[in-house]
């Protein structure tokens, strides 16, 4: 990939970023709802006052720059989102830096293991689907992964709540870590941590199995008719040295770049799960920001979602011609 080449995806990715949050800024403001009448029903209850005092004193306190002209608002929203300030949630009246810095680490790790996990089991799987499609497998891992793929994420995160949290008692039904536990770099807290992310992580893995599954079967199975593979076949190589080192070498390259994307957009897939399980990542508060209609918090972790979404992208195409001589000479 050349340099013009490169400058020319950085500057369709600035401007896909500049339209995106152009588009998010202006669909938050006018989303229905009204974060200060929650807040307002709260304040009523603690101080026993009236709903209209005390909804004058939550927008009064929270609610500062909100009654400018929507044309100013933005532009301050996008002077200071190039200074790096994403704004202050109206909910939790902290920097939206702070939380996107303490949620994004859980998201990363309960993400990163499941993406692996599924990755690495699924592209084998698919790999031995393709190797033997004419057998009952072709068709289960058909079935699953259709199941899975129309089955929302959340509907799987409850599933295995009730078998495993509720029924079984295996694991716990909420949070990072238990509150008894010091955080800190030492094998209590780890192990806790696991523990606590051990369904969150399975809830990933079962519901992205099925689509790597399919994705390595159908890379497979194009590569299968490869003139190589068929030599390879006719030298009467071993099944296994044909499959390692000419099928899958050589399907693995579609999974593979796609996988980068998957990582990017992890930050965005979060909210079902993470809000089923009260796991404290950038999911859950990003259903949080969207039912207490939080314009701040909204948009800083929209902002991120497409960042991420699109440095991702950009870095699969880089991959791709990395590991495909075929792109990298152009061919």
């Amino acid at each position: 990939m050349t340099v013009s080449v490169i400058i020319k995806r950085i500057s369709i990715a600035l401007i896909t970023i500049f339209i995106a949050l152009t588009i998010t800024f202006f669909l938050t403001r006018n989303m229905p709802g009204d974060i200060f009448y929650s807040m307002a029903l709260d304040k009523m209850r603690t101080e026993g006052i009236t709903f209209d005092v005390a909804y004058e004193r939550v927008t009064a306190i929270y609610g500062m720059g909100l009654d400018d002209p929507l044309y100013i608002q933005y532009f301050n929203y996008l002077g200071n989102t190039l200074k790096g300030d994403l704004g202050t949630s109206i909910y939790y009246h902290i920097s939206v830096n702070k939380i996107i810095a303490k949620a994004i680490p859980w998201t990363v790790f309960v993400c990163s293991i499941s993406i692996i996990l599924s990755f690495i089991i699924g592209s084998l799987l698919g790999m031995i689907v393709a190797l033997k499609r004419k057998t009952i497998l072709d068709p289960l891992a058909s079935a699953y992964a259709s199941i899975t793929d129309a089955m929302p994420a959340y509907i799987t995160a409850i599933i295995l709540l009730i078998i495993f949290a509720i029924k079984l008692k295996w694991f716990p039904l909420k949070g990072a870590y238990n509150v008894d536990v010091t955080p800190g770099f030492n094998l209590a807290f780890a192990l806790n941590v696991l523990y606590h992310a051990a369904l969150p992580i399975l809830s990933y893995t079962v519901q992205n199995l099925g689509g790597w599954i399919l994705t390595m079967k159908s890379s497979a199975i194009s590569v299968l008719g490869e003139d190589y593979v068929i030599a390879a076949q006719a030298r009467g190589l071993k099944e296994r040295t044909i499959a390692i080192s000419y099928i899958g070498r050589n399907a693995i390259l579609a999974p593979f770049t796609s996988l980068a994307i998957v990582f990017g957009s992890m930050l965005g897939g979060a909210a079902l799960i993470e809000g089923v399980f009260a796991y404290p990542g950038i999911g859950f508060f990003f259903g949080k920001a969207v039912a207490l209609r939080d314009f701040p918090l909204m948009q800083g972790l929209f902002l991120l979602t497409i960042g991420g979404v699109i440095i991702a992208t950009f870095a699969a195409d880089i991959l791709y011609a990395a590991i495909d001589p075929r792109v990298r000479n152009g061919g």
